[in-house]
């Protein structure tokens, strides 16, 4: 029996949405911008949800949701998947990602996932040569993952992701890792359609670098010896924690018509708050048309740089294995705008 639009529905979902979108829980944490170590851990993925501004923490599903909510990953459409995304990113910095998961013992999936980002050829400058060396280097920085998740009733999912983290900069390099953790609820209030979603995010030990880089050649002034290699104690930082709380809602506009409406508040311990709002229309679940805004409103004009976001989806089967391509823009200011495409192959 379809679902459709009633009055008390759409009073109660804005209704929810404002006191959602209004309700700040913890101050985030604008002084210490752009100070935390591993921001690769923020880059998103997943065309979908980055089409709609980062807000479908509640009704993500499938691959798409480790980055965004792990709990989701149990609630796969299909025995085995694979994701495989690109995304052209600031300063044509391109992040690949490859996700591969499947159920497991019943009601709970399994899947390793691998991000890369790839920054081209970077001059090599030093001390004596700040002008360059007429050398070049790739820094590699990877994230390896792996994540567990479960539903507990047919309403009620939970999941965890581990995240290993690794930097590599010429003779530097440094690693750790970092924990996810979310829960999802759908039907909330007995209601059909209203969901919630709460996830933890990059909860983990601190990075440091290490390496020979950090190695200098250096005269001992106050003793009479040649000259001693000394080694740097680089500082070690924090990861970029996160706590995010998500409201949506899911309505049949016609029989062959749906809308999703969502929503998510993000508390950062190195930033500030960010809002984000979404919303889907999908035709005969196979045409899939999405916006989104996302804001951080104790922000100034320079401190955030994200707003306006869309993009656009198709599902179809070839030779019975499923198919999804969904493309997604994200507007950048001061740089141009950033792009993904991903393609998810259902078995």
């Amino acid at each position: 029996m379809k679902t459709m639009v009633t009055g008390s529905k759409i009073w109660i979902l804005g209704v929810a949405l404002v006191f959602f979108c209004t309700f700040t829980v913890f101050a985030g944490r604008g002084d210490k911008s752009g100070t935390a170590a591993a921001p690769e851990l923020l880059i998103p993925v997943g065309a979908r949800t980055i089409a709609l501004s980062g807000a479908s923490l509640s009704t993500v599903s499938g691959l798409e949701s480790i980055f965004w909510n792990p709990a989701g990953l149990s609630r796969m459409q299909h025995p085995f998947s694979i994701m495989f995304s690109h995304t052209t990113y600031l300063s044509d910095i391109g992040v690949d990602y490859v996700a591969i998961g499947g159920e497991a013992f019943g009601s709970a999936a399994v899947a390793l996932t691998l991000k890369s980002l790839s920054f081209g050829q970077i001059p090599i400058t030093t001390e004596d040569h700040p002008d360059g060396t007429g050398e070049t280097a790739s820094p590699t920085f990877m994230i390896i993952g792996g994540t567990f998740s479960r539903q507990i009733s047919d309403r009620i999912s939970t999941g965890i992701t581990v995240n290993y983290v690794y930097e590599k900069m010429l003779k530097v390099s440094a690693s750790t890792f970092a924990f996810n953790a979310g829960v999802q609820y759908v039907g909330l209030g007995g209601i059909e359609g209203l969901s919630v979603g709460v996830c933890l995010k990059n909860i983990g030990p601190a990075l440091k670098y290490d390496g020979e880089g950090l190695e200098r050649l250096v005269d001992v002034t106050d003793a009479s010896r040649p000259p001693s290699i000394l080694k740097l104690d680089a500082t070690a930082d924090d990861l970029p924690s996160t706590i995010e709380i998500g409201l949506g809602y899911s309505t049949t506009l016609t029989p062959q018509g749906q809308i999703n409406i969502s929503s998510t508040f993000q508390n950062n311990n190195f930033s500030e708050d960010e809002y984000k709002l979404g919303m889907e229309y999908i035709y005969d679940n196979r045409i899939f048309l999405r916006s989104g805004y996302a804001f951080a409103s104790e922000a100034d004009g320079q401190e955030y740089i994200f707003g306006f976001s869309a993009g656009a989806g198709v599902r179809s089967t070839v030779q019975g294995i499923e198919v999804i391509v969904n493309y997604g823009y994200r507007s950048v200011q001061f740089f141009a705008g950033s792009h993904v495409i991903d393609v998810t192959l259902g078995f």
